[in-house]
């Protein structure tokens, strides 16, 4: 459904992204921000998904000042980290923000993310100029509660993630009470299909519950 696009971050940085667009005139626009393993077949399925509910939809490649066109085996995780560990959250904001503003025609913008994803949407939602976001089991956001949202939050969270234990959420929970949290029968990543955490039915009501609050919040 969807093509590869090129965008400008404010400090000149040119990164590449994924876009998905509706058949029809668009609600909104949707920036779909990736795990540690890149733009992956997951990612892109992400937007398109979003694409066929109404919204413009553009995921980012967020490894691209590190390395280009990354996109990591999901049984490498410590690949993975390493280029989390390679990137600076400041720009990534700069290439979320140059993500946010490509859609923006489309009207307002929300933001989803997944995994690492989840905290930067997390970090978007107090720094950027966004209306609204979606984190997926976002992990170590616990550690950034020093940052307050400034737009409506809606939170995903399985009871069985090894990644984020329940007294983290809950840690997030008393910093964020205004956000809006749901917590599923399910391991860490249980919304992506070609991982073995995969978990049909929460992915299915995660993604209903994430396009019902967007409908409310963006368009």
């Amino acid at each position: 459904m969807g093509h590869n696009i090129e965008l400008t971050a404010s400090d000149g940085h040119r990164l590449s992204a994924y876009l998905a667009e509706p058949a029809g005139k668009p609600r909104a626009g949707i920036v779909v921000v990736q795990e540690i393993f890149g733009v992956t077949r997951h990612i892109r399925e992400v937007a398109d998904q979003y694409a066929a509910s109404g919204y413009v939809a553009v995921a980012p490649a967020l490894f691209d000042r590190v390395e280009r066109a990354v996109d990591v085996p999901y049984s490498d995780a410590p690949k993975g980290f390493g280029y989390v560990t390679a990137s600076s959250i400041d720009n990534v904001m700069l290439d979320i923000q140059a993500a946010a503003e490509r859609v923006s025609a489309a009207g307002k913008v929300g933001v989803v993310g997944y995994c690492w994803g989840g905290l930067l949407t997390f970090l978007a939602a107090a720094r950027l100029k966004i209306d609204a976001a979606v984190a997926y089991y976002g992990g170590r956001i616990a550690q950034h509660l020093a940052e307050q949202p400034r737009v409506p939050v809606m939170f995903h969270f399985g009871d069985q993630d090894t990644h984020i234990p329940p007294a983290a959420v809950e840690q997030i929970k008393a910093a964020f009470p205004q956000g809006i949290y749901h917590i599923y029968p399910a391991e860490h990543g249980f919304n992506c299909t070609h991982r073995p955490s995969f978990e049909p039915a929460s992915a299915k009501l995660a993604f209903e519950r994430s396009v019902e609050f967007f409908r409310h919040n963006v368009g």
